[in-house]
């Protein structure tokens, strides 16, 4: 089972971050393999935030929740 490594504030700045970008995409403001690759970024950082947790925070050994006091 995966250990839960993505904290509140760090599933904030994803979610909005991939907001920028459907927004920019749906602008018109990135477009064609650049838009391609941002989206599926996006996707990445919606997924990571659903789920609480990021792949590249597990091998880095590292995590953006609270500790329990």
């Amino acid at each position: 089972m995966m250990k839960k490594n993505v904290g509140t504030v760090d599933q904030i700045v994803r979610i909005l971050l991939a907001v920028v970008i459907a927004v920019l995409y749906f602008n018109e403001v990135i477009t064609a393999t650049t838009a391609i690759i941002l989206l599926v970024v996006a996707a990445v950082l919606v997924l990571t935030s659903i789920i609480n947790f990021c792949p590249i925070y597990y091998f880095l050994g590292i995590s953006s929740r609270k500790k329990d006091a």
